[in-house]
């Protein structure tokens, strides 16, 4: 399974993935759209992501060695540190392997502060 140099939408992106991120990477992609109905799948920094009310939600991602979720919010990690302590974190990134998933009503909760966080940014702006 080649990998698409630049998948045009996630379908594509999934694709070019291991069978057993493109399963884990799936649930969460689905996970996401149950915490954000309606968003848009997009493409955000190379990586597959979603959008709503114009504005970036969640995005995932893999490389050989884990899988990622993505924020796009250094804030959310860390008012959520506790929660993710079993995981491998970075100001913008939380990996995990395929088969130590996030836990779904962990993702909805990160993906609904992230709808909070754009929602009260866009309030004061």
């Amino acid at each position: 399974m080649a990998k698409i140099s630049k998948p045009k939408t996630i379908d594509e992106y999934l694709e070019g993935v291991s069978p057993d991120q493109r399963a884990a990477l799936e649930e969460l992609r689905r996970i996401i759209h149950e915490a954000a109905p309606g968003a848009e799948e997009v493409f955000s920094y190379g990586l597959p992501a979603f959008k709503l009310n114009g504005k970036v939600v969640a995005g995932f991602g893999t490389q050989p060695s884990h899988c990622a979720y993505y924020p796009f919010s250094g804030s959310i990690v860390e008012a959520h540190q506790a929660e993710l302590r079993d995981y491998d974190t970075s100001k913008g990134s939380i990996r995990f392997q395929p088969d130590h998933p996030l836990p779904p009503a962990l993702v909805k909760k990160l993906v609904r502060a992230r709808i909070e966080e754009n929602k009260a940014a866009s309030q004061k702006a």
